[in-house]
């Protein structure tokens, strides 16, 4: 297929996979739109790795560094709303592996911290490349911009679509050579990052708690059925 239709087709349907794949069957007719910061699934500089994807991305946007995209990494995911443990349990996690890629969606809570303090990071949006969300990270955005990366499969201003984020956290975990869950709720957003992790059959790693921490409930259970503990060496406190 042409390089330039897929690109044509990603803009007209907003990155909808789904409505993609179909006009792709349909072999639809749609004017050329031409955005240079994007690779397709056709390129050479398109990660190999997420050719391991159920559904990989058709189509990256992207804003900073791609050869960032070939340097060993890591997901560092958690919750929006996190406890003071796991905060500082991400800040000492990710200065230790200071000479990793450390990957993550620029939510509130875990990830933003995960970038915030990363030397190298790559940020994964569940919106357009251009729309900034949420609008408290707006600093740390521009800032990944300048001396990171930026990657969506969603074009300019798509809007950050509830079931975005879910299907986002594929790619988090198609990017990534392991996977670290600092906090964790049942049927969460990093649970679906687990889940992609563990079908891709990379390591995940859990961060332990507390048995009177609250915040700690299901990373605890994790841990119970067999998940791989963060080892205190990890984390420089």
């Amino acid at each position: 297929m042409d390089k330039n239709k897929l690109i044509s087709y990603s803009f007209f349907y907003e990155g909808d996979y789904n409505k993609i794949i179909r006009a792709i069957k349909a072999d639809k007719q749609l004017d050329n739109v031409k955005i240079d910061n994007c690779i397709t699934i056709f390129d050479e500089e398109y990660p190999k790795r997420l050719f391991n994807l159920k559904y990989p991305p058709l189509v990256l946007y992207y804003k900073g560094d791609l050869s960032l995209l070939k340097e060993d990494s890591m997901a560092v995911v958690g919750s929006r709303l996190p406890c003071e443990y796991s905060i500082k349990a991400t800040k000492g996690l990710v200065s230790h592996y200071e000479d990793k890629v450390i990957i993550s969606g620029l939510a509130k809570g875990i990830d933003a911290c995960a970038h915030e303090y990363a030397k190298k990071t790559i940020a994964v949006l569940g919106c357009g490349i251009n729309y900034i969300y949420p609008i408290c990270n707006k600093e740390l955005y521009k800032r990944i911009e300048k001396e990171g990366l930026i990657i969506s499969e969603y074009p300019d201003m798509v809007r950050p679509l509830a079931y975005h984020f879910p299907f986002r956290n594929r790619i988090i975990a198609g990017l990534s050579n392991s996977m670290y869950i600092m906090e964790s709720k049942a049927n969460s957003g990093t649970m679906t990052s687990l889940n992609e992790a563990l079908e891709l059959g990379i390591d995940v790693k859990v961060l332990p708690y507390d048995i009177f921490n609250e915040h700690g409930y299901n990373n605890n259970h994790l841990l119970s059925e067999g998940a791989i503990c963060i080892d205190k060496e990890e984390i420089a406190f």
